[in-house]
């Protein structure tokens, strides 16, 4: 059934005042991608993107500050009475960043409702395709992966792999590779063309370990953008955001990062030669650590050798020396990388109050 614009409206509208925390709440339950920051009155004050959120992680913005900083104020918005056929044009026109929304404003500049792209045009496939690495040894998981590859393992009574399959689909993505070596008969004849999963599936073959990249050099350039994501990893992160985030960007290369914290156990002790500076009780630090999630530009392929172990690291390290862009895309949702046994029992234990499944 067709929602109500009351209903829509209600799902994304916050107030100036509500916390940057409270707003990816409500970003994440309402799904549609962008929060209308309105007054008492319902004028529209600014709006907040997923781009917008994870840019102030970017920019270590506490999630305790108020929306309204990170409201983007010069937005795109049109009359309510606008056609259609207008609407959508002002979203592909728009030369300020990718638009996916347009506010619609009564004269007074009150928000009456909202247009979403995939409602003016339906729910367009993304232009991507997908390559999954699955071709690891699992060594760290041993006894569990000494017959079972370890994207193979399950998680909520399906193999990893097969999560990330059925992701990759409900994003709008059908052609995937999946490189294998390692116990590959196991994955290929669980997963077969795909079609019984609602996708295109190709196998890319390593003689031997190829690293993270180089099984990418194994077969033609694609023709789109391409999605590449670890095998071994569970995560709820939104393809079509991270998509949109490298298009707003103009990038080559934009790279999944997670915020990563720890805690010394201990009192540091800051020392200028012998002598005592400063004492720091138990010192948190943060970092973004690589997510092991990645869309690369066709053109970005050549970069990739063809004959050798090739490292996503490596990859990085080459387009940046080359001036390319390459840029980071926080994950907000949640993430794991299961590569020791205590991540396995992770997954295992928050699946299904993370992902709502019985």
């Amino acid at each position: 059934m067709k929602e109500n614009k009351k209903e829509l409206l209600r799902k994304c509208t916050v107030a100036p005042e509500n916390t940057i925390a409270e707003a990816v709440k409500t970003l994440d339950r309402s799904g549609l991608g962008i929060l209308l920051v309105c007054d008492q009155h319902r004028r529209l004050l600014g709006v907040i993107t997923d781009g917008d959120i994870r840019r102030s992680i970017l920019r270590s913005i506490p999630f305790s500050d108020q929306c309204i900083d990170i409201a983007n104020k010069d937005f795109t918005a049109a009359q309510e009475s606008i056609s259609p056929t207008d609407a959508l044009r002002i979203m592909d026109n728009s030369k300020k960043f990718y638009v996916n929304h347009l506010p619609l404003l009564d004269s007074r500049g009150r928000v009456v409702n909202l247009l979403l792209r995939r409602g003016l045009v339906g729910d367009v496939k993304l232009p991507l395709q997908a390559f999954i690495m699955a071709g690891g040894l699992g060594k760290r998981l041993r006894p569990l992966t000494d017959d079972m590859p370890k994207p193979m393992l399950q998680v909520g009574k399906k193999p990893i792999l097969e999560h990330i399959v059925d992701q990759i689909r409900n994003a709008g993505i059908e052609n995937i590779r999946i490189s294998t070596n390692y116990l590959r008969k196991k994955i290929t004849g669980y997963f077969g063309n795909g079609e019984k999963f609602g996708v295109n599936i190709e196998y890319v073959n390593e003689d031997q370990p190829m690293g993270t990249a180089g099984s990418i050099g194994l077969v033609d350039p694609p023709t789109d953008p391409l999605l590449v994501i670890n095998g071994d990893i569970l995560t709820g992160v939104n393809f079509r955001a991270m998509f949109d985030f490298h298009i707003e960007h103009k990038a080559d290369m934009t790279v999944g990062i997670r915020k990563y914290e720890f805690q010394v156990p201990y009192g540091v002790i800051e020392c200028n030669g012998h002598s005592i500076c400063g004492l720091r009780e138990k010192p948190q630090h943060q970092f973004f650590i690589n997510a092991g999630i990645y869309l690369i530009q066709p053109s970005m392929y050549a970069h990739i050798p063809t004959d050798r172990h090739y490292d996503m690291t490596d990859l990085v390290r080459n387009l940046l020396g080359q001036g390319k862009t390459v840029i980071s895309f926080p994950i907000i949702e949640y993430w794991v990388d299961i590569g020791m046994p205590e991540d396995f029992k992770k997954a295992n234990n928050e699946y299904r109050e993370v992902f709502h499944t019985k």
